[in-house]
């Protein structure tokens, strides 16, 4: 099997709840950037990346798709995905310019790609042919209910609908206001509202300082927190260190970690007790296995970072031993073929070969967006 041609696309997708706002970030649209990879068996492979649909990023990931990366895969077999994996990843020119960041998510969505021809090949779903077993359960945690954009009326509101009538046994809350206290409050109408045996995690996506994260861990160690989820700037692993000996709140992270040696940095300082990972900023499903495979050393619990990739993620959970839940988030699952299902609070195991990441070609004909 020889891979003929990459076709990169951009997908700029509406998000049903037209407009929505964490702590750092205000969102219309979810961006699926990535390529197709054609083989001359017949077989293709999708990989994509997550992005907030800011056109000149898209670009510019597909463009080291199209103009840098993609080249270097033409007439290799698909199959070798971790040669191929470090072909990318040291492509001398980019290396120079970029070991993260955008490289790490046109890296990313190709291996993706790979891995989908390679489950293809198999004729097996993606969990399956890494080996995953049929008869464990992932449990599904809800985001989507508490965004900073909704009122705490309908923050309660979203989150009573979620328990009662969807059946998710736990929810994530987005914190990082101006005022810590103003999510202590928002928290505590929560927790009276759905009672105390619901797992509450709350996100401040990485924008308090230290002095402010410990404030709020003060005040709200008394509401039972889940986790705490990027409570400081991202890579600032000595102030993780002190916030972790400072607070009984379990501290989670790693969406926006982008290597397999910054994972095992964090691991070994003891600066987080649940670890993220997303697919696509550490450079695909290749680098993504090694991270969760350090976490199982160091018995630490995976739960991977969806926002929205979980339509690979449920992949990766129902394969590895160490995630027991993971995040939903379903803006974009009406743009894929097998797309990500959640029953009465647990995700529904993918059945169709590859990766769940074959597109409809009507997401293409109605979200796409021109490469010109």
């Amino acid at each position: 099997m020889q891979i003929v041609s990459i076709e990169p696309f951009i997908l700029h997708v509406p998000i049903e709840q037209k407009i929505i706002s964490d702590s750092t970030n205000t969102i219309s649209h979810w961006g699926v950037v990535g390529a197709k990879v054609v083989t001359d068996t017949g077989l293709e492979g999708f990989g994509y990346a997550g992005t907030h649909a800011e056109i000149v990023s898209d670009k510019a990931i597909v463009g080291i798709i199209g103009g840098a990366l993609g080249p270097e895969l033409i007439g290799e077999n698909p199959l070798e995905v971790n040669r191929l994996w470090h072909k990318m990843y040291h492509h001398a020119p980019l290396r120079w310019v970029g070991r993260a960041g955008i490289v790490h998510l046109a890296i990313g969505a190709l291996d993706i790609a790979l891995w989908d021809i390679k489950a293809k090949a198999a004729e097996q779903p993606l969990w399956q042919h890494l080996g995953g077993a049929t008869s464990d359960e992932l449990e599904a945690y809800n985001t989507d209910v508490g965004w900073l954009s909704n009122p705490t009326e309908q923050l309660i509101e979203n989150a009573k609908t979620a328990i009662e009538e969807d059946g998710y046994r736990r929810l994530k809350l987005k914190v990082g206001q101006a005022d810590p206290m103003a999510d202590v409050a928002r928290i505590e109408a929560v927790r009276k509202a759905v009672g105390p045996h619901i797992p509450l995690a709350v996100d401040a996506n990485g924008k308090w300082d230290l002095p402010t994260a410990i404030r709020f861990c003060r005040q709200a160690e008394a509401l039972d927190i889940f986790w705490l989820e990027e409570p400081l700037w991202f890579d600032d692993l000595e102030n993780h260190v002190r916030l972790v000996e400072a607070t009984r709140i379990p501290i989670a992270l790693g969406e926006q970690l982008y290597s397999a040696e910054t994972f095992a940095q964090y691991m070994q300082r003891g600066a987080m007790h649940y670890a993220q990972p997303d697919v696509t900023r550490v450079a695909g499903i290749t680098e993504y296995l090694r991270v969760a495979d350090a976490a199982y050393a160091h018995r630490m619990p995976v739960a991977a970072h969806v926002g929205d990739m979980g339509q690979i993620h449920v992949h990766l959970a129902f394969y590895h031993g160490m995630t027991t839940m993971l995040e939903y988030i379903p803006w974009i699952a009406r743009c894929f073929e097998d797309p990500i299902r959640v029953s009465n609070g647990f995700y529904q195991r993918p059945q169709i070969p590859g990766a769940g990441t074959t597109l409809l070609p009507t997401a293409l004909e109605s979200f796409g967006v021109s490469l010109s």
